[in-house]
């Protein structure tokens, strides 16, 4: 009965926030609670949520302070280089910009910490795809879908995790897969490809010479809201030049195509205000040291990531901006995303209190590794990494890696199936994990892309769970797993 309806109530909550029919923060509240009742356990839903809460309070602390920090790195300009670099090789290009998401978000991936890595790349792209008029989900699942592979690395989690679980050494797990995991890079790489040419096939693209034959009358440029409200934020405004062409903010996306210009010759592809008045170019190489500071420390674990965070925001405010004026402004300014964020991830408290106190999840993966055939035995490598893709995805890492995983390679010890090979098919489902509704990193990407949770996770399960497949194939195809 707990596994019935620990299917159902997760059913249930994907299908109305896929619907649209609840916001996410309120089915992930009310849905649990609800199911909680049902499952005779409504006397106890306080416990539960208080346990899921203080589990993920630590979690939400970093969230909100990584926030604030990163933050106030993009309004400063730590960033800037990075963004006209690949503003430059972007050019106008919905194909290049694609590609450059996925490539952004790899390459930020290396810190191991998702939230990071969403909000350097969002903050990024974000501009260039309002300003072509792009599909939005597309950078969401892009960007997710190439952070749940990198998401491998040994101080990313879970390889930590299920070398942890089954007492192996992780190095032992992640370096044989290293082929497994480029292929499934490559495939999020050539998914990038494919979507761009779609934008570029549905937006259109001219050359830059048509462009300026087209729009002699007007451009569309991106300025800060810096020079009014001191904020540093972007913008969409029209600057008209003369003659008669009064045009519309669309122009440059639809009916006469994108165009193909080059970062420096126009000026719309800056993406970032270059004139903000929160910049503090003379503190730039203060601000890339604390960066890498916070970093290292993060990956060499000097202290817990929330106190990290805490410290490094602190600290980047103080020097940044010393006026007590300022520093209320640069936090008042991200506080739209903290709340967000941090209001989402005690909302998923709530839902993962209720699966773990009412015994739901230890009912449904018991069910799921006692329907496994006698037969396919022998072939648990290929069972785990089946399972991995739905397990990682309707429940946390921690219950994955710690819960089931031990259970699966005690199975597959029984026939002939080495622990190592299991501990490596269970990282394949990183590429669909990083969509989870339990994922908090994830709300830090929808949320500051501006995209509905609903529309994310409609877009991006194809793609992630064909990511995670490729994986997976891959590695059985080397012989790795």
């Amino acid at each position: 009965m707990l596994t019935i309806l620990g299917f159902v109530m997760i059913a249930t909550f994907l299908v109305l926030i896929m619907m649209k029919k609840m916001s996410p923060i309120a089915a992930l509240v009310l849905i649990p609670a609800l199911f909680c009742v049902f499952v005779g356990k409504g006397a106890h839903l306080g416990d539960y949520v208080l346990e899921g809460v203080g589990n993920l309070a630590p979690t939400a602390a970093m969230l909100m302070f990584a926030i604030v920090y990163f933050g106030v790195m993009i309004d400063v300009g730590l960033f800037d280089p990075i963004v006209r670099g690949i503003l430059r090789f972007c050019k106008a290009d919905p194909v290049r910009i694609v590609v450059g998401t996925a490539v952004l978000a790899a390459i930020v991936s290396l810190d191991g910490d998702g939230s990071t890595t969403f909000m350097i790349t969002v903050s990024a792209m974000y501009p260039l795809y309002k300003r072509l008029k792009m599909s939005l989900v597309v950078m969401t699942g892009v960007a997710a879908t190439a952070n749940g592979v990198m998401n491998t690395l040994p101080w990313g989690g879970p390889t930590a995790r299920a070398a942890t679980a089954l007492k192996v050494d992780a190095a032992d797990i992640f370096v044989p897969m290293i082929p497994a995991l480029a292929m499934g890079l490559v495939a999020v790489f050539l998914l990038s490809y494919a979507l761009g040419l779609r934008e570029r096939k549905r937006l259109g693209m001219l050359s830059l010479d048509e462009v300026l034959e087209k729009e002699t009358a007007s451009e569309t440029v991106l300025v800060g809201a810096g020079g009014g409200t001191g904020d540093g934020r972007m913008s969409l405004t029209k600057k008209t030049t003369g003659g008669a062409g009064s045009g519309t903010d669309s122009d440059a996306a639809t009916g006469s195509g994108v165009a193909n210009a080059d970062a420096d010759e126009d000026e719309g592809f800056q993406g970032l205000d270059p004139n903000r008045s929160t910049l503090r170019p003379k503190l730039y190489w203060f601000n890339a040291g604390l960066t890498v500071v916070l970093l290292t420390a993060m990956i060499m674990e000097w202290l817990p990531i929330p106190v990290l965070f805490l410290l490094g925001a602190a600290l980047a405010l103080t020097v940044n901006f010393p006026h007590m004026p300022d520093q209320k402004a640069r936090i008042g300014a991200h506080a739209e995303n903290v709340l967000n964020v941090t209001g989402m991830v005690f909302a998923a408290a709530v839902f993962t209190g209720v699966l773990q106190g009412t015994g739901m999840v230890d009912s449904m993966a018991k069910w799921l590794v006692d329907a496994i055939p006698e037969g396919m035995g022998p072939q648990m490598g290929l069972v785990t990494g089946l399972l991995s893709l739905p397990l990682t995805y309707f429940m946390s890492n921690d219950g994955f890696y710690f819960g089931v995983l031990p259970v699966l390679a005690e199975a597959g010890q029984a026939h002939g199936v080495g622990t190592l090979e299991i501990a490596r098919a269970s990282i394949a489902g990183q590429a669909l994990h990083m969509s989870s509704p339990l994922v908090p990193a994830v709300y830090v990407l929808v949320g500051m892309a501006k995209v509905e949770f609903g529309d994310h996770t409609k877009f991006t399960v194809k793609w992630a769970v064909l990511t995670s497949l490729v994986v997976l194939g891959s590695g059985i195809l080397f012989g790795i797993i």
